[in-house]
């Protein structure tokens, strides 16, 4: 494929010639490049002559994407256009005149293959809108998209607040009224419930005000809601509504539900209160400028739309839970959109509330989640081709900086300009070289700990404040496993950094305090896979066989998805439960010997094996230890084996059996005849059979 690169300098704002061309081109293998002072003007016939008959064209250049598009479209061309941000990421820094490297490595990066388009997951939306607020805001709203969608309003909020707000004269929508208010659902399909406690039925009322007329205590407006406080419960009212019986005192919150393709929540408080929202809900509260905005996009969510299906779930290597009991609920824990829920012994996706933040599989110690959106062997290709690139072009010290698309990358393009406008910034070092994300919370210790594997001296995520709190909670401390395993091997430096900022200024501060850190002598070949554990043994593989100081042991955080168990051998009786509830095949048992055996590399210290232990005798201990030590299989606990007394046959450890004499000693069913515990199933029952003294029909479930 001809890859066609266009690079311009900005109206020679950027450090860029024909020599600078030359080793760009270089680095890329394709020959020098000619650098232009005005792409998007006086150089544009130029640039349309030479994308004629090549597969794909790359424009460096992100200010003018618009222009350049109309322009091909314009001269006919069909190649594919790539954009890339060499000026705001580079060129406009303190340190433009040493990001060459950095240019041609993003250059690389910008004429990558993209991944493979995802499944996707349909919405149907017909326009049914519940609003949901006071009265007068409520109305108010349902008056101006009444025309558009097709409305229904519940009332909520007291019945004294808005006395001057009349309920509409003609029946032109449905009106509510109630409280507590329960949404679930999304875009097309939201179910709702709340409670009629007003005895009077805005559904039924025909707002003839005889009602109003009728109550001597005033205590009906034209909001046709009584207000208990005044109300003596006379029941003139309902004389007066006669058989219209929209006034009842015996109502008694009554239940009401309806389903809605779209809410406008206008609720001080939105009702649903998770970090990120379902499509089609919308909670602007009482800020009018975000009310218009949401109403705007209201009324254009009418119709069929699809979004991408972001995971894969793999549930033969769930560790959620066996025989009903629960282990990890990392994945349910952390996600902000509350789309995964425990299903038995495994999880449950709900993919139309899946917002693809990715944290889930972040956060997944087997694997079983995975991120689809450009999933971890795409984007571990692309670190290693900008790393590469980087390096064959003279760069050194590499650091990535992932950000996410919506409002990371806005904050390091005010803060390129800023540095290029001399406003006390620096603007990105020539070494940092930015890496776009859907979401930052999306890559995790694999692809962080592939690329110091690659090449990097360190890794750091931006966060701007906006990414849900656990999602930062849980970035840091990946961060803290991820570079405890460094350390640990003797690495030195800081390799990780979350950097929290929300202003230009507060990233730029961060990332000028950075200092370098130490990576492999010798940058890994290898890619990675879908399958986490497995990409994880090539990356340990390369950085124990790197490693300054090689440890037998590095002790990491609690809740680290590596490590061994410890077993209380006194209380263990190798009744082989925890083989049974292990879902990674860490714990393994024989058919020969009572012998409790282990693989580290297997265990994701999901807890299982302790929560299945009927004597409470495992504890997990996280940890790392060499690869071919946790490849090994060892032996945890084992016990001389018990053989029948009548066949020879294995029956079970000598401690499990003493264990039962002692307990069943003065049982009425085993009295005189404690040999039989010692006897297998079989020779059990032939014992029974052979008896002379026919044995007593005993309860043994009944206490003696």
């Amino acid at each position: 494929m001809t890859t066609k690169f266009h690079v311009c300098n900005c109206n020679r704002t950027m450090p860029l010639n024909a020599v600078s061309g030359q080793r760009i081109g270089d680095a890329l293998g394709c020959g020098p490049l000619p650098v232009a002072s005005q792409l998007c003007g006086r150089d544009a016939g130029a640039y349309l002559e030479s994308i004629k008959g090549v597969d794909d064209v790359v424009v460096a250049c992100t200010q003018e994407r618009a222009l350049f598009r109309e322009l091909a479209d314009e001269g006919g061309s069909v190649a594919p256009l790539r954009f890339v941000n060499i000026r705001e990421t580079g060129g406009w820094g303190a340190q433009s005149y040493a990001a060459l490297p950095k240019m041609a490595a993003l250059l690389a990066d910008a004429a990558r293959s993209l991944p493979q388009a995802l499944p996707t997951v349909s919405y149907a939306s017909q326009g049914r809108v519940l609003i949901v607020g006071g009265a007068q805001t409520a109305l108010g709203w349902a008056e101006q998209l009444q025309d558009t969608l097709s409305v229904a309003v519940l009332i909520t909020g007291g019945t004294d607040a808005e006395r001057v707000t009349a309920l509409p004269t003609e029946r032109a929508y449905p009106v509510f009224s109630g409280g507590g208010i329960e949404v679930q659902g999304w875009l097309g399909a939201f179910q709702v419930t709340w409670r009629q406690s007003n005895p009077i039925d805005l559904d039924l009322c025909v707002r003839c005000n005889a009602c109003v007329d009728a109550c001597p205590e005033g205590a009906i407006s034209l909001l046709y809601q009584i207000d208990e406080d005044k109300c003596r419960r006379h029941g003139d009212c309902v004389q007066a509504c006669g058989p219209v019986e929209a006034i009842s005192f015996t109502r008694n919150d009554d239940l009401r539900s309806g389903d809605y393709d779209l809410i406008f929540d206008l609720s001080d408080t939105p009702l649903l209160k998770m970090h990120q929202p379902p499509h089609g809900y919308f909670a602007p509260g009482g800020d009018l400028r975000a009310q218009m905005a949401a109403a705007g996009r209201l009324a254009q969510m009418t119709g069929e739309f699809e979004k991408p299906k972001y995971f894969q779930y793999r549930e033969r290597l769930c560790a959620h839970g066996r025989n009903k009991i629960t282990g990890c609920n990392a994945c349910i824990d952390i996600c902000s959109a509350q789309a995964i829920r425990a299903d038995g012994d495994r999880i449950r996706v709900e993919a139309h509330l899946c917002a693809g933040c990715g944290a889930c599989a972040t956060v997944c110690p087997s694997g079983a989640l995975a991120y689809a959106n450009a999933d971890v062997p795409y984007n571990a290709r692309r670190i290693k081709t900008l790393l590469d690139t980087f390096a064959s072009a003279g760069g050194e010290q590499a650091c990535l900086l992932f950000y996410g698309q919506e409002h990371g990358g806005a904050l390091i393009t005010q803060l390129g300009r800023l540095a290029r406008a001399g406003k006390s910034v620096k603007g990105l070092p020539a070494r940092v070289i930015p890496f776009e994300l859907h979401h930052p919370a999306s890559a995790g210790i694999d692809l962080w700990l592939a690329a110091v594997c690659y090449g990097a001296t360190q890794v750091s995520v931006l966060v701007t404040g906006r990414e849900a709190p656990e999602y930062v909670a849980a970035l840091g401390k990946q961060m803290e496993i991820a570079q405890a395993i460094l350390s640990g091997l003797g690495y030195g430096g800081t390799h990780f950094t979350l950097i929290e900022a929300s202003a230009p200024q507060e990233l730029d501060a961060a990332l000028q305090g950075m200092a370098s850190a130490e990576a492999p002598a010798r940058a890994a070949g290898f890619h990675l896979f879908a399958e986490k554990r497995n990409s994880l043994d090539f990356i340990f593989d390369h950085l124990y066989n790197h490693a300054p100081s090689r440890m037998e042991s590095i002790a990491l955080p609690a809740g680290a998805p590596f490590g061994t168990l410890s077993i209380n051998k006194d209380a263990c009786t190798l009744c082989m439960a925890c083989t049974g509830s292990c879902p990674s095949s860490a714990l393994l048992t024989t058919a020969d010997r009572p012998q409790l055996r282990f693989i580290e590399k297997n265990c994701v210290q999901c807890g299982l094996c302790a929560k299945s232990c009927p004597e409470h005798a495992i504890e997990l201990v996280p940890r790392l230890v060499p690869p071919e030590k946790a490849k090994a299989t060892a032996v945890l606990n084992e016990a001389e084996p018990f053989h029948c007394i009548r066949c020879g046959k294995a029956i079970g450890t000598l401690k499990a059996i003493e264990n039962l004499l002692g307990r069943l000693a003065g049982h009425a069913a085993f009295e005189g005849r404690l040999d039989r515990i010692k006897m297998c199933g079989d020779c059990r029952v032939v014992d029974m059979m052979t008896s002379k003294k026919p044995d007593a029909i005993v309860d043994l479930a009944r206490p003696r």
